[in-house]
């Protein structure tokens, strides 16, 4: 998180409205970028969270996702969104019990007990059906094939510094909108890492947060970034997810999660070798090191 930010004084009006009891406080817990507003209000009568959307669009995504979350999980997995204001694009939701689960140091049988959670979570809310809009399908290509040339620019940037599997393995994602084409639409969290996760163990139990990427997708998009960064070197937290998930992954699913981890990863190590960031591009290179190892 960087620099403590107030609240601002619109938004802090009209909570006064939707919030029971006199405000006492509102302490910053944005994420460390400039699109993040997020704040813990406590008043004399309860706590809740406080969200300016960074545009309109990213905040009817999050009303949406909320709607969704109500209908998909049980009570206790996602906070409730107690009111919604578009001119100033804020939400105000329930305050969820728990930590986020990046922050944790869990011993490893917790860390399963975590990831089966997680799973059974994320299908409960694939599976719940929402209305395919006329532009999904072709909202869908459009980025895959965005995410197919990127993998392409990339590849060219970096085509020194790659061995020859790893170059094969990243032409591959020009595959991706081919292989969007036969798969069935989900409605996506959008942004299903262990940073949007709340461990509560006083109860033993997992919640979810953030919605604002909610949309219409394939399943495996919401895993990405688990797949290429905490499951390279921890098989076992991907088989509880996958238990959790209460299916296999088919051949097609397996095959697109590669291919868009691949692309996350080339752009990690293109991004970091533009912008001399030894740590991205260290990122992006084990990655792609792993499932170079996988789809062998």
């Amino acid at each position: 998180m960087g620099d403590s930010a107030p609240i601002p004084d619109d938004l802090r009006q009209w909570l006064t409205g939707h919030l029971p009891g006199t405000f006492i406080a509102a302490t910053d817990t944005s994420w460390d970028r400039e699109t993040s507003r997020v704040w813990r209000v406590q008043t004399t009568s309860t706590v809740a969270y406080a969200k300016m959307s960074p545009s309109l669009d990213a905040f009817e995504r999050e009303i949406s996702g909320f709607r969704h979350a109500q209908e998909a999980l049980v009570p206790g997995q996602s906070p409730r969104l107690l009111a919604a204001e578009p001119g100033l694009r804020a939400i105000v939701v329930t305050e969820l019990p728990g930590e986020i689960v990046r922050h944790l140091d869990l011993s490893r049988a917790t860390e399963t007990r975590v990831h089966r959670l997680a799973g059974s979570i994320l299908r409960a809310w694939h599976e719940h059906p929402e209305p395919e809009s006329a532009r999904a399908r072709a909202t869908l290509k459009a980025a895959m094939t965005g995410q197919a040339a990127e993998a392409a620019a990339c590849l060219e940037h970096l085509s020194d510094e790659l061995d020859a599997a790893t170059r094969a393995l990243i032409g591959e994602v020009e595959q991706l909108p081919a292989l969007a084409e036969s798969m069935p639409l989900m409605y996506l969290h959008g942004d299903f890492g262990s940073r949007n996760w709340l461990w509560h163990a006083d109860a033993g139990d997992l919640g979810v947060i953030d919605f604002q990427e909610a949309g219409p997708g394939l399943a495996v998009q919401d895993m990405v970034w688990l797949f290429g960064a905490l499951w390279t070197s921890r098989p076992d937290l991907e088989e509880a997810f996958l238990d959790g998930y209460g299916r296999a992954l088919s051949r097609d699913e397996y095959r697109m999660l590669v291919l868009l981890t691949a692309r996350l990863a080339v752009s990690y190590w293109s991004t970091g070798r533009r912008n001399h960031d030894v740590v991205l591009v260290e990122r992006g290179r084990l990655a792609l090191a792993d499932l170079v190892r996988r789809v062998r």
